[in-house]
């Protein structure tokens, strides 16, 4: 099969287009050929070098954590799924990834693909889709009624929390640049801040929740915009939590785990029209340094989507 791998870490040249072995398949796994994938940046932070600390892993690696595509066989001890099922994961990040023309997946981290979405749009929601419901949903818990502040709106996190808050019923207040200000409106937000002409901070007050997906100053700066109680949730570093404290105000973490139970609520979202995935740009596999390049700007609109196969 054909893939994306890196033999160490580095800049985007080390990202190879090459023939490589397909997975092997254990008792629980999956074996899915992939239609489609997406670029998050753990992909190029991971490329980097970055999280070597944290996972040790073996070369050659294929990156990529977001997939959509079809079940092409299934391990011993798989129940839920069969061959044929068109399928969505964000996969373990511990294992090789998919870049590939073929993954295997634990059935434990599938659910089946929305129905009403092309495998491209479902391939770009998983990551995105389970950070945004952890840090709306489980851990702010936000509620109709309250005022939710959510950073960089038309990205893949923050365009999803968008329609995710609105969903529960709190009133949303965004940030993003002006030319993407139509679009955060079209998913719901009740206001939506230029960030490059307001401060955020002498805009939005009394906040019950603010997602940052953004870190550095503005996560600093946020902790200032909540209400005595709210939190601030972070999926990109740790909040001060002296400084949290200080404001009488709370604080926390994510960094995601794979979650089928979370991508089957998503997929259920979807299929009512409540929620849909944000596709900004669409690369070829083999064109993945300058799908990396562009994750890298910062200036991405929703999520980048990766053409890898047809089912």
């Amino acid at each position: 099969m054909k893939a994306v791998r890196i033999h160490a870490y580095g800049n985007a040249d080390v990202l190879k287009y090459e023939d490589a072995p397909l997975p092997d398949v254990a008792p629980n796994d999956v074996l899915v050929q992939v239609v489609a994938a997406s670029v998050n940046p753990v992909d190029w932070k991971i490329r980097e070098g970055y999280l070597q600390q944290m996972i040790s892993y073996q070369f050659p690696l294929t990156l990529g954590w977001d997939v959509s595509g079809v079940v092409d066989a299934v391990g011993s001890k798989v129940t839920r799924f069969k061959v044929g099922d068109a399928v969505f994961s964000r996969p373990d990040i511990r294992r090789n990834g998919t870049y590939a023309e073929y993954v295997a997946i634990r059935e434990d981290e599938l659910a089946l693909k929305p129905g009403t979405i092309s495998h491209v749009e479902a391939a770009t929601l998983p990551l995105a889709g389970i950070a945004a419901w952890e840090a709306i949903v489980t851990t702010a818990k936000v509620t109709a009624g309250q005022r939710v502040l959510i950073h960089a709106a038309s990205g893949g996190v923050g365009s999803i929390a968008v329609q995710l808050a609105k969903s529960r019923g709190a009133y949303v207040i965004a940030t993003t640049s002006e030319k993407n200000r139509a679009l955060v409106r079209s998913i719901g937000a009740d206001e939506v801040i230029d960030y490059r002409v307001l401060k955020f901070e002498e805009v939005a007050r009394e906040m019950d929740v603010v997602l940052d997906t953004m870190g550095g100053q503005v996560q600093e700066a946020s902790l200032s915009v909540l209400k005595p109680g709210g939190i601030l949730v972070s999926i990109i570093s740790p909040p001060p939590e002296e400084r949290a404290k200080a404001l009488g105000v709370r604080s926390a973490f994510l960094f995601i785990q794979p979650s089928a139970a979370i991508l089957s609520q998503l997929a259920a979202l979807v299929e009512s029209g409540k929620l849909r995935p944000i596709v900004g740009a669409e690369f070829a596999l083999k064109d993945i340094a300058k799908a990396h390049a562009l994750s890298q700007s910062g200036h991405a609109v929703g999520k980048i989507a990766l053409y890898v196969g047809q089912p």
